[in-house]
């Protein structure tokens, strides 16, 4: 056995609709098919491939995730993001991995959930 990719991170949220407009209005990513299951959600697209399930009005009892600090995903045009994050009035941080070059811009969902976005460098 072996794993080959992550294919997407689930995350419980507490207003669907907030959610779902913070990860395609602000973050860029695409509301896209998701299967009629029984309970509401949302499946968002990056480059095809939905990387983010919502699923909304879930008790804040079940929300607890544990040691899971944060989601980080691989980003380009990293003015754009700042831009597009700036635009919408969105707090970030920015660090340099160092040595790397690797850029990172740190945002928050609207359920809390940190998410890293990577700009490899050059």
């Amino acid at each position: 056995m072996s794993v080959d990719l992550l294919e997407h991170v689930t995350i419980l949220c507490t207003d669907l609709e907030t959610s779902r407009a913070f990860y395609t209005d602000v973050i860029g990513l695409e509301d896209g098919d998701r299967p009629p299951f029984n309970f509401p959600g949302a499946w968002l697209y990056a480059g095809g491939t939905p990387v983010i399930h919502l699923v909304g009005d879930r008790p804040a009892k079940v929300r607890d995730t544990g040691p899971i600090d944060h989601v980080a995903l691989r980003a380009s045009d990293l003015d754009g993001m700042r831009r597009r994050l700036e635009d919408k009035g969105v707090e970030f941080t920015e660090r340099t991995v160092p040595g790397r070059g690797l850029r990172q811009v740190f945002v928050n969902d609207p359920d809390g959930v940190v998410l890293e976005f990577n700009f490899p460098a050059g």
